[in-house]
């Protein structure tokens, strides 16, 4: 990510941006709770979710996008919050990466960004959704976070666990957020990925909180409990769903 990254609004949104084009809405339709397994329109599974039941208030949903690290699945994306989704009224959804690992990190922002966008938009046509969290851990970090700031006009905030770097092609908008490092991280070690990629966020102008932590290339029970704190600071903004 260089310091001097643009925001623009690109008027013709591009995979090779990273520009997501799904919005919130009213749904159209009523959706299944629990375990749910999410699919296009040819039947592929997309993605693995988890809906709570609906809130007696009639509150709409707190969406997560949960990115899995390298070789992981969307049941490792999804098992990254899936304790607590309940108590927090979390719809989770994790989708699977089109290969080993997210685009972004094989050269470039392409198949896993109209992958996302198809999963967004199915959602935002089933369930009441008043705002988008992204999570991910590893490489699902660093790619929650570029594909983040490439679109902070949808996503309100960023949840990285061990990220590597963020690599917006374009920036749009400021999502708030959180970043969590091991202090012995042997995978992405922190010195030359969080400790020099949060000073470079500051410096342009995000809102981050940064947290390290005795251990390696893992997520604490503490640090989850952390970022969901830190996630509440800013509850949903009700009946927002456009």
């Amino acid at each position: 990510m260089s310091d001097s990254a643009p925001s623009h609004w690109d008027p013709a949104p591009s995979p090779r941006d990273g520009r997501l084009t799904a919005r919130r809405h009213p749904p159209v339709a009523s959706g299944r709770t629990g375990l749910v397994p999410m699919t296009g329109p040819d039947g592929d599974r997309l993605a693995l979710g988890y809906v709570p039941e609906p809130a007696t208030d009639g509150s709409a949903y707190r969406l997560v996008l949960l990115l899995h690290g390298a070789g992981g699945s969307a049941r490792q994306g999804l098992d990254l919050l899936l304790p607590v989704a309940d108590a927090q009224h979390l719809l989770l959804v994790a989708p699977d990466s089109s290969a080993a690992s997210w685009d972004l990190i094989a050269g470039g922002f392409g198949a896993d960004v109209g992958r996302i966008d198809g999963l967004l938009a199915t959602v935002f046509d089933t369930y009441p959704v008043a705002d988008v969290t992204v999570g991910g851990f590893s490489d699902g970090a660093s790619y929650a976070l570029s594909l983040s700031l490439a679109n902070g006009d949808l996503v309100d905030a960023v949840l990285a666990f061990s990220p590597g770097f963020a690599a917006p092609p374009v920036t749009h908008g400021r999502p708030r957020i959180f970043i969590s490092h091991g202090v012995d991280d042997r995978v992405l070690p922190i010195d030359v990925c969080s400790r020099r990629l949060v000073p470079r966020l500051h410096d342009l102008g995000y809102d981050v909180t940064y947290q390290e932590f005795p251990g390696g290339h893992d997520i604490p029970a503490p640090i989850r409990d952390s970022a969901i704190a830190w996630l509440n600071a800013h509850p949903p903004r009700a009946g927002n769903q456009h």
